[in-house]
């Protein structure tokens, strides 16, 4: 690591910056590497010593990556979804299981990396704001390492990620507002009591953490690159930190070409997708992409993850999608509820509402025709059907009720056969 960069006005900021936001115009920073020595440090591979994430060292930005955290954080499966894929006739679709770490959430390579630097920093009381899922992560980590962790909450998220929350022992705020409330409030609480501040879409450490999962796929493909990653979004981290992922490996060398980056949304939460049409028909934007207004929304989607009024990594995800030359996709919460469905149906993966975005968004560019049959394309699984499932399950058939005896099964079984 030798600074940051911010976003919005690409103004710099030195290694020592204490800030996590950029001095100049409040934007959010980018945390940047000397390539050429990670280039060099890589000669030999990634690092054998280390593991999940930690691999990656030579690119991530903690001194000691791991201190003091016993946890496995990456290291997930890229499953082939063949039979999924035959539904579009894609011969080359791929699910990124990444509900299979810690708390069941890909949040957790953010978490890893943020509080690494928290430990790094002497924080004692972490803190941040979430729907559930980076909330949870957090919470986990920092108790397998010691840290206490408070978490901000709309008093609308699921049951069991509040489940999560509670048995980690953080300490629970549950707000009376929706997730942008939550954040301002957290915002508030850890300028105001000096807690460390892991919130997405303001603390850079997070997209540090979630590129990793870019490492991981080229090497799960062979050392491969894909045609396209198909991301759920929305506060727009998730998709940044994978792009920033593929653009780190074309700067050290290991790769020639990058992917598209496709962004799915509901269409009750698509800021990001609505800010993305917007400039591509025809709004025009400084080059540094100071003068880009990223759309804000009255968020309502089911899919709590991705249930966003305010992106607050919004700029970076926009700009993931647009150099990337991948499609802004919005779904509706009927298409959402049947891929949820199809993917534990057809792959064996069971993904909650947000996680099923992806594969939603796929059907949608198939039926448009902007994928082709022969491309690899890599569906990101964010987290496990088992936190929602009330949602996760909407689309699946109920039970059927039976007497106790072998012809009431028989004439069930046979039913559903039919």
């Amino acid at each position: 690591m030798n600074g940051y960069r911010c976003i919005a006005c690409s103004a710099m900021q030195a290694a020592d910056f204490a800030g996590f936001l950029c001095p100049e115009c409040g934007g959010n920073l980018d945390i940047r590497y000397d390539y050429d020595a990670a280039a060099r440090e890589l000669a030999a591979g990634f690092d054998g010593g280390a593991g999940g994430i930690f691999r990656y060292r030579a690119l991530l930005p903690v001194s000691e990556p791991g201190a003091g955290l016993p946890l496995r954080i990456g290291a997930t499966p890229l499953y082939p979804a063949g039979r999924l894929g035959q539904r579009l006739g894609l011969g080359k679709l791929y699910l990124k299981d990444d509900s299979l770490n810690p708390s069941a959430s890909f949040k957790d390579r953010a978490s890893a990396v943020a509080l690494c630097r928290a430990r790094e920093t002497g924080a004692g009381i972490v803190a941040t704001a979430s729907t559930g899922n980076a909330g949870s992560s957090m919470a986990c980590l920092a108790a397998a390492m010691g840290l206490s962790a408070v978490v901000f909450v709309p008093r609308s998220a699921p049951p069991a990620k509040l489940a999560q929350l509670r048995a980690y022992g953080a300490r629970v705020l549950a707000v009376r507002g929706n997730y942008d409330a939550a954040f301002d409030l957290c915002l508030a609480a850890t300028s105001a009591f000096g807690w460390y501040n892991r919130s997405t879409g303001f603390n850079p450490f997070t997209r540090e953490g979630k590129k990793t999962c870019a490492y991981e796929i080229w090497e799960d493909l062979g050392r491969a690159v894909p045609d396209r990653v198909v991301v759920p979004t929305g506060d727009g981290n998730i998709i940044s930190g994978i792009w920033k992922g593929w653009r780190e490996l074309q700067a050290v060398g290991l790769i020639e070409r990058l992917p598209k980056i496709d962004c799915v949304q509901s269409e009750l939460s698509a800021a990001v997708c609505r800010t993305v049409r917007r400039l591509r028909t025809g709004e025009q934007a400084a080059a540094d992409g100071s003068r880009v207004r990223v759309d804000t929304v009255e968020a309502t989607t089911a899919a709590d993850s991705i249930c966003v009024d305010r992106p607050r990594d919004g700029l970076a995800g926009v700009r993931a999608v647009l150099e990337s030359g991948g499609e802004a996709v919005t779904v509706k919460e009927e298409e959402i509820a049947t891929a949820a469905f199809e993917m534990a149906r057809l792959a064996g993966v069971f993904p909650e509402p947000a996680a099923a975005v992806p594969w939603a968004g796929v059907k949608r560019m198939a039926d448009a025709g902007s994928i082709d049959a022969q491309e690899t394309v890599v569906c990101l699984v964010t987290g496990s059907g088992l936190k929602d499932t009330a949602g996760a399950s909407g689309a699946a058939p109920e039970p059927v009720e039976v007497e106790a005896d072998l012809e009431a099964v028989e004439r069930a079984v046979k039913g559903a056969a039919r």
